[in-house]
């Protein structure tokens, strides 16, 4: 309770408060994680009427999503880096800013090249959030590291449930001009990350006077060329996930719409029940791995989804919402044990990990909706399932990677 009321406090608390799992930062950072995410989401929520109003093919589709995935993607390992030399507790509010900026573009956007100008910022908005937002939680983690980065996965799952379907209710009906209703919700970000910027700055600023208390454990006596061929795994595995999430993500609602009929509205609601399983399986994921070790959560959560998403793409209507919930549950369980195991791999460099596992995840969906969209403009969005459904079978990979855990004893 102490830790919580110190949580927005201006005054420094002492070291032996900040070394607590600090909670109300927690769910704090994990609800900016929800509007900046649900910000995000309303894009490719509102791809099937932006296709017919400005009468893109799916290849501009996904170059919409490439565009400001491959941005973010690009520059979150740079700001990562930067942040670890040098922290700014009120990036984050720059940040939502970017992004406040960019959707209020997008409502107004008169063309196809307008609109990737506009999603651009966005992109730039993600890239200065998502490193500096996971160091928040890993800073009040209080050694509880998997549990935290699940509370702030929680929030931006949520927040991508969300978002699609408060498109499906404001935008949809009523125009793109209405997706400008969305930058009150920025505005709203921008003064809760205001007041995480405070609390950040106070706990910088002990920490900097108290470097003994503070320094990262190292957690393992693994050799250089071990670590680096551990993280390129862990990098082939974020692939295997985002590739077949993007497929979800970008192009579930056409696959319900080209195969089932279903309205632009009712598919809304099916990709809401997929995002919201995906919030619902992050929460698992951080403590699990924190209990029984991050190796065997990633091993499970993605290899073990394979026979759920081989079996969607023959699935009826009925039994496509049911795996869809499966899948999300269990492929969303990875990302908190893959980010938390990379921070024990590379100690003391959070911002470079976040950066670096953030951007690369941006990236690959970024790519994997344009590569996609271009297979779909070939063949058919049917096709595009079948072939995303062996995606998870590279989890094998997880075999490679040591045992972190048993290198602690």
């Amino acid at each position: 309770m102490n830790a919580q009321k110190l949580a927005f406090a201006n005054t420094t608390p002492p070291p032996k408060e900040l070394q607590k799992t600090v909670y109300a930062i927690l769910f704090t950072i994990s609800f900016s994680h929800f509007i900046n995410d649900l910000l995000q989401a309303v894009i490719p929520a509102v791809y099937p009427m932006l296709k017919d109003q400005f009468q893109l093919n799916f290849t501009q589709i996904g170059l919409i999503t490439l565009t400001y995935q491959i941005i973010a993607s690009i520059l979150q390992p740079f700001v990562g880096m930067y942040t670890d030399k040098k922290s700014k507790p009120f990036s984050l509010v720059i940040g939502m800013s970017f992004t406040l900026i960019g959707l209020f573009l997008v409502s107004i956007a008169s063309s196809f090249t307008y609109l990737l100008l506009s999603v651009s910022l966005i992109g730039i908005g993600s890239s200065i959030f998502h490193p500096e937002s996971s160091r928040v939680a890993h800073l009040a983690s209080g050694g509880k590291k998997g549990l935290a980065q699940s509370i702030f996965q929680l929030g931006g799952n949520a927040g991508t449930a969300v978002g699609p379907l408060l498109a499906a209710m404001i935008v949809i009906p009523n125009g793109q001009l209405h997706i400008i209703w969305f930058c009150l919700i920025a505005f709203i970000g921008i003064g809760v990350l205001y007041k995480i910027g405070l609390w950040y700055g106070a706990h910088m600023e002990m920490k900097r006077k108290n470097k003994s208390t503070f320094q990262e454990a190292r957690l393992h006596n693994l050799s250089k060329k071990r670590v680096t061929f551990s993280l390129l795994i862990l990098l082939i595995l974020i692939f295997s996930k985002y590739f077949y999430l993007t497929s979800i993500t970008s192009y579930y609602t056409f696959y319900l719409i080209d195969k089932f009929n279903v309205s632009i509205q009712e598919s809304q609601v099916y990709l809401f029940i997929f995002l919201g399983a995906v919030a619902a399986g992050t929460l698992l994921g951080g403590p699990l791995g924190d209990k029984f070790g991050r190796k065997y959560v990633i091993w499970i959560s993605i290899l073990g989804v394979a026979p759920f998403t081989l079996m969607l793409p023959y699935a009826s209507l009925f039994w496509v919402g049911i795996l869809s919930v499966v899948i999300g549950v269990i492929l969303s369980s990875a990302f908190s044990a893959i980010l938390v195991y990379a921070t024990e791999l590379l100690p003391g460099k959070v911002g470079l990990v976040a950066g670096l596992f953030f951007g690369f995840a941006f990236g690959m969906a970024g790519i994997g909706s344009a590569v996609l969209g271009k297979l779909a403009d070939m063949t058919s969005i049917s096709y595009v399932f079948s072939i995303c459904a062996f995606l998870p079978l590279i989890g094998i990979l997880t075999a490679f990677l040591p045992n972190i855990e048993s290198q602690q004893k």
